[in-house]
């Protein structure tokens, strides 16, 4: 391949060329100075290797805002152009010093070798809100909608590290997005974020390098007008200023000890490790749309946990509900069968509730679920009827392969469920794999994320065909039993773009060749005790790899 051919891919295939003619050089004779004359060409290589990959997001960026500024000027919208000014000329001042990476030589960014720890890192920092060398944006300058969606992430605490997950579940909740002719909630949830990036009023928190990202923060500064804000509205407009939303803060709280003249539409656990709930609580919010008592935070050491399950019977009563999580909770055991006549439910997070064994027998009454959350529930130990008939379903995670009685709905009949862009698939310990099972997985025509677990360590559960699906932009295996990925093979003759490729945990020894790692452009390596690589090679190929041994 030319190095012109493909400016992409010029670094990582000059350093294969590099690591070649090395090996050559080595081979006639060893000389100490010129080998270190050849590191040091590929250490300045690697400190490079996605330079091309910014510059063409930089220029997409710029050229996005100096679009912007076109269209204003060729409708002669003065008032938009007047309002906007101010904003638009800091824009095109951070986009223009974005353009060219003046980080790409920077020696404070040096590649690490511990022994047993980190064997290869690319990504800079964690980048933190005083590391930004622009001005934080104004909340007044935003428009109405975007008002209202960063005012609701007032219910975080300040400072809070905020998935971009949970923002847009809340907003789903609370029905400020919603699916369009054009785009998924999920999809303009994600416009949103990337808005409210732009105005400078939250800060991304995430790997400097890697294009995509799942946290941020809201700057203080912001934090702080949108307190006054909502202050001075409520003073303003004291008629039309409602509470309809209940944080839980104490360590100890009692759901149903309110009573209260307007309407509650949302109840959120900021806080609390112990929840208890009033006799038919339930009753009291016959309005209430977001019900999220579980946990917000990543760490599992924020305990949650109820003093009885009782309460879920409550549930039934709330016939708005439309976003519920319950992740995280100790102490849940069954979820009743009355929750299947929420029919208005969006979101049902019940990640990580680690007691809970069962489900209702069959769910396909919730024909409005668009997110089903069921992963690290352990001892869950197969699937409810009626998955196959969510149509709406645009995330399932935590999908268990068991026995065909513990689980009826088996990967070839989630084909039906069109609007999938998220799947995560559980091998358990009881596990029936049928024939050509997983082959269905290319009739997936929308899924983009795709994450398969082990429960198992014998090998012969990690020999499935796998055929990836066209739309697939990122796959995850985690606790892979084999040894090679000869006993597991990915077809990836459908693919229509590189992916990111994670692997976790497992008994992985070999990465031999099975896999066009042509189709992998991010490669993710972790807690692989028993792996053995060629760091230096797959540095090589890959613009972005990790690589951890534990």
């Amino acid at each position: 391949m030319s190095i012109r051919t493909n400016k992409m891919k010029a670094v990582p295939v000059l350093l294969k060329q590099l690591m070649i003619a090395r090996s050559k050089f080595h081979e006639r004779e060893t000389d100490a100075s010129f080998d270190r004359k050849l590191e040091k060409l590929r250490l300045d290589l690697n400190k490079i290797k996605n330079v091309f990959v910014r510059v063409k997001k930089n220029e997409e960026e710029l050229l996005d805002i100096l679009a912007e500024v076109y269209d204003h000027l060729h409708k002669l919208d003065r008032s938009k152009l007047d309002e906007d000014m101010d904003d638009i000329c800091k824009r095109i001042k951070y986009s223009a010093h974005k353009l060219v990476p003046m980080d790409a030589f920077d020696d404070s960014s040096k590649e690490e070798d511990h022994k047993g720890g980190q064997i290869f890192h690319s990504s800079q920092q964690l980048q933190q809100p005083h590391q930004m060398s622009w001005t934080p944006g104004d909340f007044y300058q935003l428009d109405s909608f975007l008002k209202s969606c960063l005012s609701s992430l007032l219910i975080f605490p300040k400072n809070a590290v905020i998935r971009k997950s949970n923002a847009i579940n809340l907003w789903i909740g609370e029905g400020l997005i919603k699916d369009t002719r054009d785009e998924t909630a999920d999809e303009l949830g994600e416009d949103v974020i990337d808005d409210l990036l732009k105005c400078y009023v939250i800060v991304r928190y995430s790997n400097g390098k890697s294009s995509r990202f799942n946290k941020f923060l809201i700057l203080p500064s912001i934090h702080r007008q949108l307190e006054s804000h909502v202050s001075k509205e409520d003073v303003e407009h004291p008629r039309n200023s409602r509470i309809d939303k209940l944080k839980l803060e104490r360590k100890r709280e009692t759901v149903g000890d309110w009573y209260f003249d307007y309407s509650i539409r949302s109840i959120f656990n900021v806080g609390a490790s112990y929840l208890y709930f009033r006799p038919q609580w339930g009753k009291i919010f016959p309005n209430l749309e977001v019900l999220q008592l579980g946990r917000w935070q990543d760490s599992p050491s924020h305990h949650i946990e109820v003093g009885s399950e009782e309460f879920l019977k409550e549930l039934k009563n709330l016939r708005q509900l439309k976003y519920l999580s319950l992740r995280g909770i100790s102490r849940i055991f069954e979820l009743p069968s009355s929750i299947v006549e929420l029919e208005r439910l969006l979101v049902l997070d019940l990640k990580a509730c680690h007691n809970l064994e069962t489900l209702p027998n069959d769910i396909s009454s919730m024909k409005s679920l668009t997110h089903l959350i069921l992963s690290q529930c352990y001892l869950l130990e197969g699937m409810p009827k009626g998955i196959e008939k969510l149509t709406n379903l645009k995330v399932l995670k935590g999908f268990i392969i068991s026995t065909p009685e513990k689980t009826p709905c088996r990967i070839s009949d989630l084909v039906n469920l069109k609007k999938l862009k998220r799947l995560s698939i559980h091998i358990g310990r009881e596990a029936v794999i049928k024939d050509m099972e997983f082959e269905s997985l290319k009739e997936f025509l929308a899924l983009q994320r795709l994450k398969i677990s082990w429960s198992v360590s014998d090998p012969k559960y990690g020999n499935i065909y796998v055929i990836l699906p066209p739309s697939l932009t990122k796959l995850h295996l985690k606790c892979f039993p084999g040894k090679d990925f000869g006993e597991c093979f990915f077809d990836y003759i459908y693919l229509q773009q590189p992916i990111e490729l994670n692997i976790t945990g497992g008994k992985l020894e070999s990465m031999n060749v099975y896999f066009d790692w042509t189709f992998v452009n991010i490669l993710r390596l972790k807690y692989l005790k028993q792996l053995k690589v060629d760091i230096n090679y797959l540095k090589s190929l890959f613009p972005y790899a990790e690589i951890f041994k534990n």
